[in-house]
């Protein structure tokens, strides 16, 4: 059976191994408009953290 010539470093052996722990993003719901956003974040829907508006969002008009 055909052995390695050098040790594998860590660093090598974690880096083949990153794909492995890829999930997707952890998603809330929203609690004032009700889109999933990702947690600790300003809703970009509808402005709103921690149940009060920080940012203030434009309108869209739907057609």
């Amino acid at each position: 059976m055909a052995q390695p010539k050098k040790k594998t470093t860590k660093s090598r052996k974690r880096m083949g191994q990153w794909k492995e722990k890829i999930d997707a993003p952890n998603l809330v719901e929203c609690p004032h408009c009700h889109n999933l956003v990702l947690p600790h974040h300003v809703c970009p829907y509808c402005g709103y953290y921690d149940g009060k508006e920080v940012v203030a969002v434009e309108k869209s008009k739907k057609a």
